[in-house]
């Protein structure tokens, strides 16, 4: 046991288009708050090109990324800045890992998905790039900062 206070993290989620268009915005939704997470920001956006190269610059040079980048301008995507302690290794573990195929049940890809590309969502895969990738989609005026009554309940004493 470590003597470390513990740290809210941010972490950036993405649903996806195919999320969209099969109606699960809510579900994914309702499973974050569930978990106990923090909804901090909460927004319906179109991502354009630019964004996508920024968002996705690990994988821009690759052949499959164009197919990446018309999946996301296919329809509207929601994305959410979401702050909990442990945020980024709780959501990992609630979001599944990206080959879909993989994801166990129980998971929102295990339970809604059976692809790498189209896998629901994009939750971030580090602190670091928690705060880069909430700071790429939020400005600070679209993040809230507010306490929610269940925390007592959420988190044992020694951990808020």
């Amino acid at each position: 046991m470590t003597n470390m206070e513990p740290k809210q993290e941010k972490s950036l989620i993405i649903i996806k288009p195919d999320a969209i268009q099969r109606n699960l915005m809510g579900e994914i939704i309702n499973r974050i708050e569930r978990k106990g997470l923090k909804i901090i920001g909460l927004k319906m956006v179109s991502i354009d090109d630019a964004k996508l190269d920024e968002h996705y610059s690990h994988i821009k040079d690759k052949p499959f990324f164009p197919g990446i980048r018309d999946f996301m301008k296919s329809c509207p995507v929601v994305v959410m800045a979401v702050e909990g302690i442990n945020a980024i290794s709780a959501l990992r573990i609630l979001v599944g890992p990206t080959k879909a195929w993989e994801a166990d049940a129980g998971t929102i890809r295990g339970d809604f998905s059976l692809s790498t590309q189209s896998n629901i969502v994009h939750a971030s895969d580090s602190v670091e790039n928690g705060e880069v990738e909430v700071a790429r989609f939020f400005d600070l005026n679209e993040l809230f900062d507010y306490k929610k009554i269940d925390v007592d309940f959420v988190y044992a004493e020694h951990k808020k």
